[in-house]
């Protein structure tokens, strides 16, 4: 495969449209598995095992027969496994990479966070947010302005929503990881603060870099020059980079981030940051192995995977992602945006590539 970042590699579109592609698979692969108090790596691989799916190459399995009732899946988990996938299934990762389009699409890129919040109140139903967002959600409601709709009663200002919103502002700001942390910092404090914050800006600065980078590993650091060093956040990713230059295991560099974070507890953005950042570099260049070993290194399964899967999906293009993934699709996604619902995912593509050239 010829490397990102070079003249002969995949243009702006074609890495535009594998991040989208990439972001839904990446969802999709974690779905059934997305409770991280519940689905640890040991239980993840052992459901793997009793379905003879290890390596993991592919969609989750369905249960064995008879057996449903043993796993505790998710209930969309009949819409998300291999053999049963037509077209993707809704999910609030993929709703607010939607919302962001249209966010730039109907202000611009001048957009304010007031305007984010408006459109959250016309867009989003109420129920099909989360956490963060539903605080601030019922804050805007209550007539509260930002930055106190993050702040008011929400005791969910560091997990992991702001950072699962930063994509859109990555994919339209190509080879700019500033412009990018810049954009989601904007969109990012209508619900969170500090670490929270700063996942979506290292978030969005990674996509952004993901355009021109050699690997993920120059990704990475990308993002990591965009937020506070001294953060919880930034040291959670540089030990992570750091057992993987030592030479440690995946599964033990794992063990130890949790040692270091597993009390933040499973939808915390700095413990998600951690596999989110050992699935990129333990993935080495390989899509179907970063997403693979992001959704078995557990935590919030749906919002890593789908992460990783953008950063994967921009690296190397919408053709270095392998069919198994992208042909289930059937280019539509399931969205509950208002006016969205069944898009072709080309065309969220095609939308997104216009603004990026703007």
């Amino acid at each position: 495969m010829t490397p990102p970042g070079t003249s002969q590699g995949p243009t702006t579109a074609d890495r535009i449209l594998g991040g989208w592609l990439g972001r839904i698979a990446g969802n999709m692969l974690g779905k059934p598995v997305e409770r991280g108090d519940y689905w640890t790596r040991d239980r993840i691989d052992r459901y793997l095992r009793a379905t003879g799916a290890l390596p993991l190459t592919d969609y989750l399995p369905e249960p064995p027969p008879g057996r449903a009732s043993d796993f505790e899946l998710r209930p969309e988990w009949r819409e998300c496994v291999r053999g049963r996938i037509h077209g993707s299934c809704r999910d609030d990762d993929v709703d607010y990479a939607i919302l962001g389009l249209d966010l730039l699409e109907t202000h611009g890129f001048a957009f304010t966070t007031e305007q984010v919040g408006e459109l959250w109140l016309l867009r989003l139903p109420f129920l099909q947010t989360f956490t963060a967002e539903r605080a601030a959600y019922r804050n805007l409601t209550a007539g509260l302005k930002p930055p106190l709709t993050a702040t008011y009663d929400n005791p969910y200002q560091e997990w992991i929503g702001a950072l699962i919103r930063a994509d859109v502002f990555g994919w339209t700001s190509p080879g700019e990881p500033l412009r990018a942390a810049s954009l989601a910092r904007r969109d990012a404090v209508l619900s969170h603060t500090g670490n929270g914050v700063y996942g979506a800006m290292w978030a969005a600065a990674l996509i952004a870099a993901a355009f021109t980078a050699a690997e993920a590993r120059e990704a990475i650091e990308a993002g990591l020059a965009v937020i506070p060093a001294s953060s919880r956040f930034a040291r959670t990713v540089r030990r992570a980079t750091a057992l993987y230059d030592a030479g440690v295991s995946w599964s033990a560099a794992l063990e130890e981030l949790e040692k270091d974070n597993g009390r933040l507890g499973w939808i915390h953005a700095v413990p998600n940051a951690g596999v989110i950042t050992a699935g990129l570099l333990y993935g080495e260049g390989d899509f179907t192995s970063t997403i693979a070993l992001t959704v078995r290194g557990g935590l919030d399964t749906d919002s890593n995977g789908a992460t990783a899967g953008s950063v994967a999906g921009v690296l190397y293009g919408a053709g270095g992602i392998p069919p198994q993934w992208t042909r289930p699709l059937e280019d539509r996604v399931r969205s509950a945006v208002f006016g969205f619902d069944g898009t072709r995912i080309g065309e969220l593509a095609e939308r997104t590539a216009r603004l990026a050239s703007a």
